[in-house]
């Protein structure tokens, strides 16, 4: 009877682990798209201060993505490219172009609470994470499941935990609460402005906001998005980023 009962245990939790798995990649998905164009505006708030950032991206799939920044005058021209495994900063004001190591992935990226890794998106989140299923939750009035990642052995990622509310309805990524290698919470995403773009509903406004820095957030926010429009592998070079406007 007690075999019985383990193995039901064990078959359950397989069920519900296989089954978050398909929620996140759903989701991740959603998100993603085939390849995606991209405009966007950066605010960095501070308690004495804040300032914009104004960017163009293009992503495909996991693997290629790009930023270029038009704004602020200071700032722009400069292009971040992930390519694969390898991250590149090319800097026009200097004519210098920076391989980013892994080491460089948790430092803030352009001095804002979104680090290196939440942006270029380097790490895998349906690959690299065990995935389940803890709870179903109400947030914001958006019937959600609560789903936590845990890192997999030797996974080439940056945080020891992540928790995430997924809506039921639209597959939406509206809470995210990111934990370092001891399990302390770092930062909080919240998504909102939830609107059709396209073929899809999305949050367009997300909100890092920094667990022990009161006063400090950081909101990101899409003026345009475009998905599933074919672009060529080429088009995420290092040529290409002393080229990109």
């Amino acid at each position: 009877m007690i075999k019985i009962i383990l193995l039901l245990l064990i078959f359950s939790s397989l069920v519900i682990g296989q089954s978050a798995k398909e929620i996140v990649k759903k989701s991740n998905d959603n998100i993603l798209g085939l390849t995606s164009q991209a405009i966007s505006k950066m605010t960095v708030v501070r308690p004495d201060w804040s300032r914009e950032v104004e960017m163009k991206s293009w992503s495909k799939g996991i693997d290629y993505y790009l930023i270029y920044i038009t704004a602020p005058a200071r700032d722009k021209g400069q292009v971040f490219l992930k390519r694969k495994m390898e991250l590149w900063n090319w800097m026009p004001s200097i004519g210098r172009m920076i391989k980013l190591p892994p080491s460089m992935m948790m430092q803030s990226w352009m001095g804002s609470d979104f680090t290196n890794d939440d942006l270029l998106k380097q790490s895998s989140l349906v690959k690299d994470y065990e995935h389940t299923i803890v709870a179903e939750e109400k947030i914001d009035n958006y019937d959600s499941w609560k789903i936590e990642f845990i890192p997999k052995p030797d996974a080439p990622v940056v945080w020891g935990k992540i928790t995430m509310w997924i809506t039921k309805e639209h597959y939406l990524q509206i809470k995210v609460e990111y934990f370092d290698e001891t399990l302390e919470l770092v930062n909080t995403m919240i998504g909102s402005k939830i609107k059709n773009v396209g073929d899809r509903m999305l949050p367009t406004k997300m909100e890092m906001i920094p667990a022990d820095k009161p006063g400090n957030k950081t909101i990101f926010e899409y003026s345009s998005i475009i998905f599933d429009k074919p672009i060529n592998d080429r088009f995420f070079s290092q040529q290409n980023m002393k080229k990109v406007k």
